[in-house]
């Protein structure tokens, strides 16, 4: 993969790369949409990366091609926001360039085994190796953790997609992670030693089929709808209300934010709470209790948050119908639950490797061929894999 990586650098800017760098993407293996409220996560990057050939160029622009997209390129004398590039890799570019103080120009071929839509996020991963490129170049010296906070201020200000910092942290930091935003500015990131493999079962990423496109409404409708809760309250997030509170004027909040958001308070509470429940089963080696609170956070995010089936959607429900089936073909082992974002995407499931070909077969013919992946854990997040030689 490498060796292509160089070839289509030489291939596309007529001369050698300087730096091979890699990010990958990430899974989430706790706590569903709680990272936006300032919630607890668990997560961990995965074996899936986002790479980059890169040279220096001796101008004053950024030129970046991500094989099968157009080439994007910026002036780094024109750093400031643009509301007519929301959306665009452009934007990510500009973003991460004025972040970090880049003030040398350079080519960069980009390739990923990340797949768009995955719920393996993708957008992050691209937005860390931006970063780690950009850190390196520039000087900047940033550590993972700050890598991980500049992308998300690039997706929130530059893309202007709003979204917690679970996935870029993940991705930055890598290995399997438990990470606290009570504090964003000073997050608190825990490395887990812990291999799911040891333990019998393949963690599996499974594609639903559904598509994210004109999703946007669905997805920014959480965590508005936990913030109207937490405005009742004098707060800006769910993290910073007292549940007993909450319970006890239960009656006040529905009448004045309606049941939906509601629900997705509860959901927030307990799963905030059930991210330190799993980190405590792993810590003390309890692997049936983690496998019992993935799939209690899964029925939680299908009957609570409301995140599997978008509004409205009779024909198409392809991330229940995934659910159903790896629910039904697991037989009462493993776990699942769905994955990321939600409406569509991916789900995830940990499978007991003596049951994984055909839990996979099972999947794969209804859901299609290559749609169950079987990853693993990567210890490294965003970094320089290599200096290649002159």
């Amino acid at each position: 993969m490498y060796e292509n990586l160089k070839a289509s650098f030489f291939d596309t800017f007529g001369r050698k790369p300087q730096y091979l760098f890699s990010a990958p993407g990430r899974t989430e293996i706790g706590g569903n949409h709680t990272d936006h409220q300032l919630g607890r996560v668990l997560a961990g990057a995965v074996s899936l990366e986002t790479v980059a050939a890169v040279a220096e160029n001796g101008e004053n622009t950024v030129r970046v091609l991500s094989e099968g997209y157009p080439l994007c390129e910026i002036d780094l004398d024109d750093l400031a926001i643009r509301p007519e590039e929301f959306g665009t890799t452009k934007a990510l570019i500009r973003g991460v360039a004025a972040g970090t103080g880049l003030k040398k120009g350079f080519d960069a071929y980009v390739t990923s085994t990340v797949m768009p839509g995955s719920g393996l996020s993708s957008s992050a991963a691209f937005e860390v190796l931006l970063g780690t490129i950009a850190s390196c170049l520039s000087g900047a010296g940033l550590t993972a953790v700050e890598i991980a906070q500049l992308g998300q201020r690039v997706e929130n200000d530059y893309f202007g997609k709003p979204c917690g910092l679970m996935d870029q942290m993940a991705s930055s930091v890598g290995g399997i992670i438990t990470i606290d935003f009570a504090d964003p500015d000073r997050p608190v990131v825990e490395h887990l030693d812990f291999d799911f493999a040891a333990c019998g079962h393949a963690l599996c990423i499974i594609d639903s089929g559904a598509d994210h496109a004109d999703l946007t409404d669905e997805y920014a409708a959480i965590p508005r709808d936990m913030k109207a809760v937490a405005a009742l309250f004098g707060k800006e997030v769910l993290r910073q209300v007292n549940p007993a509170e909450f319970y006890a004027r239960l009656n006040e909040v529905r009448a004045a934010v309606g049941d939906r958001a509601v629900m997705r308070a509860m959901h927030f509470f307990a799963d905030n709470q059930r991210v330190a429940d799993q980190v405590s089963a792993l810590k003390a080696g309890n692997f049936e209790e983690f496998l019992r609170l993935v799939n209690e956070s899964g029925r939680s995010s299908w009957l609570y948050l409301q995140n599997v089936v978008p509004a409205g959607y009779t024909a198409h429900q392809e991330m229940a119908v995934a659910l159903a089936l790896a629910d039904h073909l697991l037989d009462g082992r493993g776990a699942c639950r769905v994955h990321g974002g939600g409406f569509a995407g991916t789900i995830q499931a940990f499978v007991p490797v003596d049951m994984l070909e055909a839990f996979r077969a099972g999947m794969e013919a209804v859901l299609g061929e290559g749609s169950c992946h079987v990853l693993s854990i990567r210890p490294e997040g965003g970094i320089l894999l290599e200096e290649v030689e002159a």
